[in-house]
């Protein structure tokens, strides 16, 4: 093989690594030409939509961070989270349920004793 032929390659495996990425940068739009591209309506849902989105991205990053400190990996400690939180909603379900009950019952009582 010539150098020629290396050098050829060299500089087509240049502009290949360099400038493909270069292409996509400067052929990718912004967030904001994306946002002007939207409807006025989908304008007006994104912005509505936009803090409840970013305090649900700070709340999941809060939780990473707290599962990271933990010595077990990060999904364990995720799944006992997870199984934690939704013992209490059960919980939470009960209590709930028999308020309603207690109530029912009070409500009969009184309709059938008026007195």
């Amino acid at each position: 093989m010539s150098g020629r032929l290396w050098l050829k390659m060299g500089a087509a495996g240049g502009i290949m690594c360099i400038g493909g990425p270069a292409l996509i940068y400067y052929v990718t739009p912004t967030e904001e030409e994306l946002f002007k591209r939207y409807n006025p309506e989908l304008q007006k849902r994104s912005l509505e939509n936009r803090q409840k989105k970013q305090e649900d991205f700070d709340n999941f990053v809060g939780k990473l961070k707290e599962y990271s400190r933990s010595n077990k990996p990060i999904w364990e400690a995720a799944a006992e989270d997870e199984a934690r939180t939704r013992a209490t909603g059960v919980e939470e379900q009960r209590r709930i349920t028999n308020e309603i009950q207690q109530r029912r019952d009070e409500i009969k009582r009184h309709s059938l004793n008026p007195n």
